[in-house]
C-alpha cells in the first residue's frame, strides 16, 4: 500500500483537514488530537445558532435576533442604504435604538433546523435508467418524449420530496416560516433533505467605516499579517418585531490563545477535492483560464471608465472592488492547478485508489471504469466550452438587466409546466425568492451597464465568430457597442414594477413585450436551454454517474472516513490558532493594534477613518486585532464564528491567505490558513471608538 497515496483520501487522521457535515463530524479524533469533547449537544446549540446569508455565514449573539457577520457581507445593504449625500459604507452606521435599524432589502437568513437522508427514494427513480437515456449517449440526440434519462428522474424525485417536505413545514398558525432544499453529497452518493428556518425581513444594527473594516484593501486581501474590523451586526425580524432566537452563542471578549483549539461552523462555498485529474486538468485548461482572461479585461474597462470622474470612480468602486476580488482568487486557484507537485500528488491517489480496486475482482465488475467514462465528458465539454460560455452561461450578455430578462422569460415558460417538471430555481418552492429577486429595488447605473454589457458582446463575436448564426442575429447591423447602448436605454427591466407586472403577466405577457431586452432573451433562450441540456447529459449525467461509482469504490476501501465536498451547506471545521513558516520566517498569529496605525498612509486603501485617528489616545494599542488558525474553510465561511471548546465565539472570520485559495482542490496544513477578527479588538472598537454601549450590552460585554 502507498502510504502518502492513501494519505490523500485520509488526511483528517494526520492533518487539521476537513469541512464535515455536522451529522458526521468526527468527535473522536478531536478528543484523541486535543482532549476536547464534542458531543451532541455542544453540536447542536452550534447548528442552530449558525446562519446563512445569501452568500456568506453569520451567527445569532442574542436572544433576539441579534447576528454577527462580516461588514463585507453586509456591503450590499450598505449600498442600497446609502444616498447621493451620505454614504453608509464609507463613514459605516450605528442604530440609535430598534427604531432606527434599517431593513436591507433581497437579505434572507436560514437556519438548519432538520435533516432527512433520502437517498433510497432517489436513487429507486433512477434505477433501470441509464444517465443519459436507455440508449447511452447517443439517445440525446434522438430520444422521444417517452424516454426519461436518470438525470430527469433524479430532478423530478428531488422536486416532488421538495415540495412534500414544504407542505409538512407550512404552520397554519402562520408563526414562523420554513423552506426545505434537496443537497447530495458524494457526488450523488447520498441525497438529504435540509429544513430550514427561514427570515426574509433581515435589518442593520451597526457596520463600521469600510476605511477601517477593509484597511488594506484588495493589496492586502487574501494576506496575513491583517489588520481589519471586518464585522457587521445585524437582526433578524418577523411580523415586525425582533425574532425570538433562544439558540444564541455567547462572545468570549478575552479572544483565543496561541495554539488553542478552535472550531469554524459555517457554509464554505464549493471545493472540488475529489475530481480527478482530467476534470481539474479541463477546470485549468477550459474554465479558469479563459475567465482570467475575461475578467483582466474587465477589470482595465472598470479601472479606465473610473479614472473619468469622482462620481464614475465611486459609481465602479464596488463592482470593481468584487471582481478584483474574485480575479485574486481565479489566479490563485489557476495557480494551483499549474502546481506540478500536487497534481503529481492527485495522480499518485488516483493510482492507488485504481490499483486497490483492481485487486477486488467484485468491487472491480461494480466500479467499471468511471475515470474513462469521466475523460470522455471532458472531451465534449471542451468542445462546447465557447458557446456554453457564451449563451448558456451568459459570458456574452453580461448585464443585470439582461438577467432579470433572463429570468422573466425562464419564469414564464416553467410555470406553464408541471412543478415537478420545471427546472432548478422555478419550482413553487422557489417562487418567493425570486419575485424577491425580481422586486429588489437595486441601483442599475446605465453607464456600467452599457460598459458589461458591450464588452461581452464583443468577445463573444470575437470567440464564435463574426458569421455564427445567433452572433448575427443578435447583433444584425449594429455593433456591439449601439447595440448595448440601445438596449440599455430603451428597456423598462430597470423599474421592479415592470419586472413584477411581467412576471405576473406570465407567457402572455412575455410573448407580447416589445421591451428590446426582454426580446433578447426570447431570441437567446432556445440556443441557450439547448446548450444546458446538452451539458446536462452529455457532460453532467455521465460524469455524476462516473463520480458516483468512484465514491462507493472510495467508500468500500476507506470507509467512512471521508467527508463530502463543500457545498454553501453547514459544516463544521476544526483545528488550532497558530502562524506557519513562509520564506524561512516565522509568521506570529496575532496582529496587534498599534500596527494598524504605523501602516496608515494616509491615501486608500491604508487610511484610516478620521474617527479612529481621534480615539487613537484612548486605546490600548497593544489589543490583539486578527489572527489566523489552521481551520480547513474556503469562500462562503466568511462572516462565520471562531468558536471554543466551551462553545463561545472567541473570533469571526472573513478571509484566508493565498495558500488557502488552493483549498478548493486540496488542503495543506504545513501553510493553508484562515483569517479572523479577534473578539478583543470588537470590544475595543465598539467601547471607545463607537461608544456602542446598549450594542455592547445585548451582546454581553463585561462591565467597564
Amino acid at each position: 500500500m502507498a502510504l502518502a497515496a492513501l494519505t490523500a483520501f485520509t488526511a483528517a487522521a494526520h492533518a487539521d483537514e476537513g469541512m464535515w457535515t455536522f451529522q458526521s463530524f468526527p468527535s473522536a479524533v478531536v478528543q484523541q488530537k486535543y482532549g476536547v469533547q464534542i458531543g451532541a449537544a455542544w453540536l447542536d446549540r452550534v447548528r442552530l445558532t449558525t446562519v446563512r446569508l445569501s452568500d456568506c455565514t453569520a451567527s445569532f449573539v442574542s436572544p433576539n435576533g441579534l447576528l454577527l457577520t462580516n461588514q463585507h457581507c453586509a456591503e450590499e445593504c450598505l449600498e442600497q442604504l446609502s444616498s447621493p449625500s451620505r454614504s453608509l459604507i464609507d463613514d459605516g452606521y450605528l442604530a440609535d435604538g430598534r427604531a432606527q435599524e434599517l431593513r436591507c432589502t433581497g437579505q434572507v437568513a436560514d437556519v438548519l433546523v432538520g435533516t432527512e437522508d433520502v437517498t433510497a427514494k432517489v436513487l429507486a427513480a433512477m434505477r433501470g435508467r441509464g444517465p443519459t437515456g436507455t440508449g447511452g449517449l447517443a439517445a440525446t440526440r434522438g430520444r422521444g418524449p417517452g424516454v426519461e434519462t436518470a438525470n430527469d428522474a433524479r430532478r423530478r424525485a428531488l422536486a416532488r420530496l421538495v415540495q412534500a417536505c414544504n407542505q409538512a413545514s407550512r404552520e397554519p398558525s402562520g408563526a414562523g416560516s420554513f423552506r426545505c432544499e434537496s443537497v447530495d453529497f458524494y457526488q450523488g452518493g447520498q441525497y438529504l433533505l435540509y429544513r430550514y428556518r427561514h427570515y426574509d425581513d433581515v435589518r442593520l444594527v451597526f457596520a463600521p467605516e469600510k476605511g477601517v473594516a477593509q484597511f488594506g484593501g484588495d493589496p492586502d486581501n487574501f494576506e496575513f499579517p491583517r489588520w481589519c474590523l471586518d464585522m457587521a451586526v445585524l437582526r433578524v425580524y418577523e411580523r415586525g418585531r425582533p425574532a425570538y432566537t433562544p439558540h444564541y452563542l455567547k462572545i468570549d471578549f478575552a479572544g483565543p490563545r496561541a495554539g488553542e483549539p478552535v472550531f469554524v461552523s459555517g457554509h464554505p462555498g464549493e471545493t472540488e477535492r475529489t475530481l480527478t485529474v482530467a476534470q481539474l486538468l479541463a477546470q485549468r485548461d477550459v474554465d479558469l483560464l479563459p475567465y482570467v482572461l475575461r475578467a483582466s479585461e474587465l477589470r482595465g474597462r472598470y479601472i479606465q471608465f473610473g479614472l473619468q470622474s469622482d462620481a464614475d470612480r465611486r459609481l465602479v468602486e464596488e463592482p470593481l472592488s468584487l471582481l478584483e476580488n474574485d480575479l485574486k482568487e481565479s489566479r490563485a486557484e489557476l495557480n494551483a492547478l499549474l502546481d506540478d507537485d500536487q497534481l503529481a500528488r492527485k495522480r499518485s491517489a488516483e493510482a492507488e485508489l485504481k490499483s486497490r480496486i483492481a485487486a477486488d475482482p467484485q468491487l472491480a465488475r461494480a466500479t467499471g471504469d468511471p475515470w474513462a467514462e469521466i475523460a470522455q465528458a471532458e472531451r465534449v465539454a471542451r468542445d462546447i466550452a465557447l458557446p456554453y460560455t457564451f449563451i448558456a452561461e451568459g459570458a456574452g450578455f453580461n448585464s443585470q438587466l439582461f438577467r432579470y430578462a433572463r429570468i422573466l422569460v425562464r419564469a414564464a415558460a416553467e410555470r406553464a409546466r408541471p412543478d415537478p417538471s420545471r427546472a432548478g430555481g422555478h419550482a413553487d418552492a422557489a417562487s418567493p425568492m425570486l419575485e424577491r429577486r425580481l422586486a429588489e429595488d437595486v441601483p442599475i447605473h446605465p453607464q456600467l451597464e452599457t460598459l458589461t454589457l458591450s464588452l461581452g458582446l464583443t468577445r463573444m463575436r470575437d470567440r464564435l465568430g463574426p458569421d455564427d448564426p445567433l452572433v448575427r442575429q443578435v447583433l444584425g447591423k449594429e455593433s456591439p457597442e449601439e447595440l448595448a447602448a440601445r438596449l440599455v436605454a430603451q428597456t423598462t427591466l430597470a423599474d421592479p414594477a415592470a419586472r413584477k407586472a411581467l412576471l405576473e403577466g406570465g407567457e402572455a405577457a412575455i410573448s407580447a413585450s416589445s421591451d428590446p431586452m426582454i426580446a433578447l432573451a426570447r431570441l437567446v433562450d432556445p440556443e441557450a436551454r439547448a446548450l444546458r441540456r446538452r451539458y446536462q447529459d452529455e457532460i453532467q449525467a455521465p460524469v455524476r454517474a462516473a463520480l458516483q461509482r468512484i465514491a462507493r469504490a472510495r467508500f468500500a476501501v476507506l470507509g467512512a472516513s471521508a467527508y463530502p465536498d463543500a457545498d454553501f451547506t453547514l459544516r463544521l471545521s476544526f483545528g488550532t490558532v497558530r502562524g506557519w513558516t513562509e520564506n524561512g520566517a516565522q509568521v506570529e498569529p496575532f496582529t496587534r493594534l498599534a500596527r494598524l496605525f504605523e501602516r496608515a498612509t494616509g491615501s486608500d486603501p491604508f487610511r484610516i477613518p478620521p474617527r479612529w485617528l481621534a480615539a487613537k489616545d484612548r486605546l490600548d494599542l497593544d489589543t490583539p486585532f486578527d489572527f489566523c488558525t489552521d481551520n480547513d474553510i474556503v469562500g462562503g465561511n466568511s462572516g462565520s464564528p471562531v468558536i471554543d471548546a466551551q462553545g463561545e465565539i472567541v473570533g469571526l472570520i472573513f478571509d484566508g491567505n493565498i495558500e488557502s485559495i488552493a483549498g478548493t482542490y486540496w488542503f495543506d496544513e504545513t501553510n493553508n490558513r484562515s483569517v479572523a477578527l479577534d473578539t478583543t479588538m470588537i470590544l475595543e472598537a465598539l467601547r471607545k471608538v463607537y461608544h456602542a454601549d446598549a450594542l455592547l450590552a445585548e451582546l454581553g460585554a463585561p462591565a467597564r
